[in-house]
């Protein structure tokens, strides 16, 4: 599997100015106030990585990732969200692994639909799909986010099964649900 090493939004819902997110080893955490920008982050990693949906981006139309301005900044026309990879050890599709690093951008414009490219050359949606596609890393992964993570390894390791494709069993279900 890929390693993340970033994130950089532009003009992305909330992120107007241009914003990076470093994925250090180990896990990453982001924390902060209800309204922030959290779960524009999350929806961000998911849009980059190939979501068609409108709804699952909290809008009507794909065109409202796009800023929308504020009463003291203007609306903007694009929205441009940057994933960078790790590709060392070679884990991407075949027609990724020519790079050790695969940087993947998905941009938007208002007056059009949007374009992939991975490490610059035009890629279409279903190539970045497919360079995600694995269960731990899919743009509809369970796996990839919680928003309040309990402390014990054991809780961890089997709230992550399913991540894998593992089954889950109900008692861990409901013992889960009271975090969330």
């Amino acid at each position: 599997m890929v390693q993340f090493k970033s994130l950089r939004l532009t003009g992305f819902k909330s992120f107007v100015d241009s914003t990076e997110l470093l994925v250090e080893d180990g896990l990453t955490g982001v924390v902060g106030p209800n309204g922030c920008g959290k779960s524009n982050l999350v929806e961000a990693l998911r849009w980059v990585m190939g979501e068609t949906s409108a709804k699952q981006m909290r809008g009507s139309d794909m065109s409202d990732v796009i800023f929308g301005g504020t009463s003291s900044r203007p609306a903007r026309n694009v929205a441009e969200v940057t994933v960078v990879l790790d590709n060392a050890e070679r884990k991407a599709p075949a027609m990724f692994n020519d790079h050790e690093t695969l940087e993947v951008v998905r941009r938007i414009e208002r007056s059009g639909g949007s374009n992939y490219k991975v490490n610059g050359k035009d890629v279409r949606a279903r190539d970045v799909q497919l360079l995600f596609a694995d269960a731990a890393t899919g743009q509809a992964s369970a796996g990839l986010f919680w928003k309040k993570p309990p402390g014990s390894p054991a809780f961890i390791r089997a709230a992550t099964r399913p991540s894998f494709g593992l089954k889950m069993p109900n008692r861990i279900w409901n013992v889960l649900k009271t975090f969330w």
